[in-house]
């Protein structure tokens, strides 16, 4: 019997790996990808920033609705058939913004893909944070892993893009869609061995209380504000300020911090009191998101890539590891959905907010200061969690 317990443990790994691919679409391909479309969809429609800040913003606006009905919809069909589902819809998404260069369209589309991305974030942060139970030990490390599969889709979409976009735009709509299509079919196997909470959850989540996980909440909404401004204008501001050509390879370096962001903060999320881990990755955000604006070496930007890359989506773990630790069993979706509602509401104004200063204020620099500014003040927030939590 011993023996076996390593086997177990590894295929734990494995099949939170395989789950993690939904994360790949839901954020690595479906939202962060965008950065990588927007120059060449922005010179070839004409549009402005706020527009192209729009766009995002529709996404997580669509992020927000699907937030909103997750856990009802979990507590009828289940946690695994929201997740497929929420795939599908986000792949079929991604497929029709190849057909179309209509802005309310594309609006339209986004708007879709961010509720299906939202599905899957929430299913399957239940769906991990009920797998890690097996696991007690390792738990910070298997949510680690699920969340950190955003970082493999920005580094796909590193590989996958560029030579797609020499061809247009269209062509890189349809290389995501069918990507994520193939993410979805990955899935299906690994997803039969996970526990599902079926429809009875519902009555229990729906009493959780939320107030001990106020300040994170309140942290987290700026995390949302924040990050995003980055993580969508992030490509423009290197091509306009000279850097075009390290593009591909920041964004690939980007992509790879996520990946092993579980390993950097595995002991820090599991034994800190309160919300200090999370206040650590947002100061370490803030850093990242300031150094471009300091300078354009290419040391500076690639520091920068790391530092948001292996902060990013561990602030996002740590709300799964704190709802976990403060909330009961029956509560953790409504935690996570809850968390996952203010985010998305950040990103709403993110976007926006970063266009239309760099519409009125003639570049991207202030609103990715403003973006920085914003991820301290969410740092401060985080620090007022008890430390009992």
């Amino acid at each position: 019997m011993p023996p076996r317990e390593p086997a177990s443990a590894v295929g734990a790994l494995l099949d939170m790996l395989a789950l993690s691919l939904g994360g790949a679409v839901a954020l690595g391909f479906a939202r962060f990808a965008y950065a990588l479309l927007l120059p060449v969809m922005r010179a070839d429609l004409g549009w402005s920033f706020t527009l192209s800040g729009a766009m995002n913003a529709s996404n997580a606006l669509g992020y927000l609705l699907g937030a909103v009905a997750a856990t009802a919809l979990a507590g009828r069909l289940g946690l695994k058939r929201v997740f497929t589902g929420g795939l599908l819809l986000t792949a079929v998404s991604l497929l029709l913004c190849a057909l179309t260069a209509h802005s309310g369209a594309l609006l339209t589309l986004r708007l879709l893909a961010g509720v299906g991305g939202a599905l899957v974030f929430v299913s399957g942060g239940g769906l991990a944070a009920l797998a890690a139970r097996s696991h007690p030990e390792r738990s910070a490390l298997l949510l680690g892993v699920f969340y950190g599969g955003s970082g493999i889709g920005i580094m796909l979409s590193a590989l996958l893009l560029p030579p797609l976009l020499a061809g247009g735009w269209r062509g890189a709509w349809v290389g995501l869609g069918a990507a994520s299509l193939a993410c979805l079919l990955l899935t299906l196997r690994p997803l039969t061995r996970f526990p599902d909470r079926g429809g009875g959850g519902a009555a229990g989540q729906a009493t959780a209380p939320l107030q001990p996980l106020a300040w994170t909440l309140a942290a987290y909404t700026c995390f949302g504000i924040g990050y995003i401004a980055y993580m969508t204008f992030i490509v423009a501001f290197l091509r306009a300020s000279g850097a075009g050509g390290l593009v591909t390879p920041f964004w690939a370096v980007l992509g790879a911090a996520v990946v092993v962001s579980p390993v950097v903060w595995r002991s820090l999320a599991t034994h800190a009191p309160g919300a200090r881990a999370m206040a650590v990755q947002m100061l370490t955000l803030a850093t990242g998101a300031a150094l471009p604006l300091l300078s354009i070496h290419p040391m500076i930007l690639f520091t920068s890539g790391i530092l948001f890359g292996v902060s990013f989506l561990a602030v996002v773990t740590f709300t799964t590891i704190i709802t976990r630790r403060v909330l009961p069993e029956q509560g953790w979706a409504r935690g996570i959905a809850a968390f996952t509602v203010l985010f998305a509401a950040g990103q709403v104004t993110g976007p926006l907010l970063t266009g239309a200063l760099a519409d009125t204020a003639g570049g991207l620099r202030p609103g990715l200061g403003v973006s920085a500014a914003v991820l301290l003040l969410g740092a401060a927030l985080a620090l007022r969690q008890p430390a009992q939590a």
